[in-house]
């Protein structure tokens, strides 16, 4: 049994009513479906080729989301950070197996929301049907673009001190050679941007 379910379910009460607020019945109608889960670093928690069930609210942790080539190379597409939503959409969406695994890159607590149910209550209920919204653009369509901007008129020094502006302690949770993969950089390269950033400092 899990402590602190009651603070962990609070971050999740907080996350959703930071895109938009809900009503205390849809809250308890979201935390009727919640399911906690933990995860050691290094465990898979959706292998590609596998369709997506859940929904995954992050308590405590990190994840990644990554895509293997033929030749074993990895490329991060994604990395989930705590208080935010991972899953594959597209698997979610369309019942359709994944295209990418998801790994704990450190111990993790997980709060799942099945989401056949998590959408039925969706489509019931206005007030979480604008916080789906308001969700689907920041990540979906607004970051989104914002990142592939970034890739293609932003120099990998600029990606990366945008990431710590985002977040301050990434470089002490994740392993660089994941931070390199997800800026679309090598580990050499980040090592040398590290090095000049703390001359500069």
């Amino acid at each position: 049994m899990i402590s602190n379910q009651q603070k962990y379910l609070n971050q999740l009460k907080q996350t959703i009513e930071s895109y938009s607020p809900i009503s205390q019945n849809s809250w308890q109608l979201i935390e009727n479906i919640t399911e906690f889960q933990t995860l050691k670093k290094g465990e898979t928690l959706l292998q590609n080729g596998e369709i997506a069930k859940n929904l995954h609210f992050i308590a405590e942790g990190i994840l990644r989301a990554f895509i293997t080539d033929e030749q074993g190379n990895f490329y991060n597409k994604n990395l989930f950070l705590q208080n935010s939503f991972a899953g594959s959409k597209v698997s979610l969406l369309q019942e359709t197996p994944s295209h990418f695994s998801i790994e704990a890159l450190e111990d993790c607590i997980l709060i799942n929301l099945n989401y056949k149910k998590y959408i039925a209550l969706v489509y019931q209920n206005d007030d979480l049907k604008n916080f789906y919204i308001a969700h689907l653009e920041k990540n979906w369509i607004i970051e989104k673009e914002q990142r592939e901007v970034a890739l293609v008129m932003e120099n990998a020094t600029e990606r990366y001190v945008s990431l710590l502006d985002k977040h301050p302690d990434i470089a002490e949770r994740v392993p660089l050679l994941h931070i390199a993969s997800h800026l679309g950089i090598t580990p050499t390269q980040l090592s040398r941007i590290r090095k000049s950033l703390e001359k500069d400092l």
